[in-house]
């Protein structure tokens, strides 16, 4: 029996020994252990932004509560515009229908004149009276009622299609004015969005933070303006103020510390298109609402051509605008939780200038 367990556990070992020593088998392959990886960085939306990266975010929320206050300015100003023209469409059609029940009058006068006359026209009348003296009387008389009549029913026409115009004239402006009843609410909707999302992101800041914030804004304004000022702009600066120039600046410059709120034309606060339109208004120049406005219908100047008074229009979009004062420098409303304030003309990046005076 041993020498049975001895024989079976040497054909055990050898034939172990042929598996392990066979060139067409071979063991399971496994991989060292791989290095630990790196932790994955954290996804963009928690890592924190530079403060750079957040002063440009809130200058673009609020470039773009700008643009949507210029879209409700002047939806404002065209819906005024309209209501007075409905008011005024409306007194010509209570005008108008009294004209024609005034003329009405008249025509059923002379039908009722006819009636009494046996139903005879006149004509008919004088054709058969054998009075020659009357008939030589009243001939005269003939062709002017003849023609009164004729300018009776003329004027009649008339008035009832003028009528008819001024109704429909009213039914368009008040499709108008509902249209943009509807564009200043979404404008305002949009303001409010923006200017809530710039404080939302403004209030994420520590009181130091704030404080290099704005010392971020107010050193990127500097560089544009040293780079301006560097081309030798103001060499080429000469244009003196007009008297109605200077009456514009004087009361531009009055106003120097009150604060910007969207909308406001004054007299306590002011928007950019706001403060300008205003302060050209006391210059005895009436000018549109709107930045945008301003920058399309207003003359335009070449910069070295610009003296005090003129307005300098900021951004692709003309979504900034502020008055020339000299000296390389502007007054202007600048946005919402600032004042009304002197700037570097060349402190933003200028799209051009336009001249108010005619």
């Amino acid at each position: 029996m041993n020498r049975r367990r001895c024989a079976t556990a040497a054909i055990t070992v050898v034939s172990a020994l042929t598996v392990l020593a066979s060139p067409m088998l071979a063991l399971p392959a496994y991989a060292a252990p791989a290095a630990p990886l790196a932790p994955e960085p954290p996804p963009a939306a928690t890592q924190k932004k530079t403060l750079e990266e957040v002063r440009k975010e809130i200058d673009a929320l609020y470039r773009k509560a700008a643009v949507a206050t210029d879209a409700y300015n002047l939806a404002e100003e065209q819906a005024k515009r309209q209501s007075a023209e409905i008011v005024e469409l409306a007194r010509m059609i209570v005008a108008g229908q009294a004209k024609i029940e005034e003329l009405k009058t008249q025509a059923g006068a002379a039908a009722r004149a006819q009636y009494r006359n046996g139903g005879l026209p006149e004509g008919a009348q004088l054709v058969l009276t054998d009075d020659p003296q009357l008939f030589l009387d009243n001939a005269g008389r003939l062709k002017e009622g003849q023609k009164a009549t004729k300018d009776l029913l003329g004027e009649l026409t008339r008035s009832q299609a003028e009528l008819t115009t001024y109704t429909k004239e009213a039914s368009d402006n008040w499709t108008k004015l509902e249209a943009n009843r509807v564009k200043q609410a979404n404008a305002k909707k949009e303001i409010n969005d923006k200017i809530a999302a710039a404080k939302k992101l403004e209030s994420t800041l520590a009181a130091e933070e704030l404080a290099r914030l704005l010392k971020l804004e107010e050193d990127a304004q500097y560089r544009s303006q040293t780079t301006w000022l560097s081309s030798g702009i103001l060499k080429e600066l000469n244009g003196t103020a007009t008297p109605q120039g200077r009456k514009a600046v004087e009361f531009a410059t009055a106003q120097i510390g009150k604060p910007y709120i969207w909308g406001a034309e004054g007299p306590g606060s002011y928007d950019c298109s706001g403060l300008t339109q205003r302060a050209w208004g006391v210059a005895g120049r009436n000018i549109p609402r709107t930045s945008q406005e301003q920058w399309r219908l207003l003359p335009r100047v070449e910069i070295k051509d610009m003296r005090p008074g003129d307005l300098i229009v900021y951004y692709r979009d003309a979504s900034h605008i502020g008055m020339y004062v000299g000296n390389g420098a502007i007054v202007h409303a600048p946005r919402p939780g600032r004042n009304v304030t002197l700037a570097g003309a060349g402190s933003m990046e200028i799209l051009g200038v336009v001249r108010p005076e005619r």
